[in-house]
């Protein structure tokens, strides 16, 4: 008797085509794994070749103040710099301190700032004996070059070192206060020339992290600002301010530098990133404290 009759070898006789039609599938993913790749390897050298313009936004940091229109009884530093570029700071006596030596803040503006735009945090500690200097960034204002990381916190060590040679100033009491972008760059100073005490108001952890946010990797990254590296082996008073609101620079970063740095101290502010977060009562009472309790104010 006759065997009976197959459609075919194999399972798959059936289904014409079913082989090609997995390897279409197979083919089409690659497609657009290969798309995806591309398109996310232009977005990170769009950003690094666009870091230094985003980490220092200088053009959009509003007018310098006029010549005539300086504030009473600043005198101007200029510093020229090894490679030619001609940097300013400004610098405030103490006033009333007589033959006493008096404590002094340097204060680090923010990235879309100038030290025109913060003499208000200067007239603070001017209130209380202070004397104040307020470097400025490279291609800031009246400043010439380019910002960078490395040649704007060798410029201010540089400046710093002016300021303790000043024979009105107690070198042993200086605090360093800086904002956002500043409180980076004041971490990098301290990390070569400690200060008293430290206040950092609405600090990143690292340019490497704000940059994992948008899924940059950390080496395409030139200016990292590491204040994580500086923090937890600086053992100075540090005081950190951060809205809880920020919508620039998270929280989550003020609260990570706060538990990696031993004896720190976080207040938590409300408002915006650049919502004038120096106006809330708790602000300046808790530098005040600061000031106390480190020994920089007696």
């Amino acid at each position: 008797m006759d065997e009976p009759a197959h459609s075919g070898r194999d399972g798959h006789a059936g289904r014409p085509g079913a082989g090609g039609s997995r390897g279409g599938v197979g083919r089409a993913a690659w497609r657009a794994g290969r798309i995806v790749l591309a398109a996310y390897l232009c977005w990170c050298l769009v950003l690094s070749a666009c870091q230094s313009s985003m980490i220092f936004p200088r053009f959009a940091a509003g007018p310098a103040l006029p010549e005539g229109a300086m504030p009473r009884g600043v005198e101007r530093w200029w510093l020229d710099a090894g490679d030619g570029v001609r940097v300013e700071a400004w610098y405030f006596a103490p006033a009333g301190v007589g033959s006493a030596r008096a404590p002094a803040a340097v204060i680090f503006h923010g990235n879309g700032e100038l030290i025109d735009h913060v003499t208000d945090y200067a007239q603070w500690y001017q209130r209380r004996g202070f004397a104040v200097l307020m470097p400025e960034y490279r291609g800031y204002g009246r400043s010439g070059g380019a910002p960078s990381e490395r040649a704007i916190v060798e410029d201010a060590r540089a400046f710093h070192a002016r300021l303790l040679a000043r024979p009105e100033v107690d070198g042993s009491r200086v605090v360093f206060h800086g904002r956002s972008l500043g409180a980076a760059v004041a971490a990098q100073v301290a990390a070569e020339h400690a200060p008293a005490a430290l206040v950092l108001e609405s600090p990143f952890v690292s340019i490497n992290a704000m940059a994992s946010r948008y899924m940059v990797p950390g080496f395409l990254v030139r200016h990292p600002f590491r204040t994580d590296r500086v923090l937890p082996k600086l053992g100075r008073p540090v005081l950190i301010l951060h809205s809880t609101e920020d919508e620039i620079v998270p929280y989550s970063h003020g609260r990570r530098l706060h538990e990696m740095t031993p004896g720190s101290k976080l207040v938590d502010l409300s408002g915006s990133h650049n919502g004038a977060l120096s106006e809330q009562p708790q602000y300046w009472a808790s530098v005040e404290a600061l000031l106390r309790e480190s020994g920089v104010e007696n």
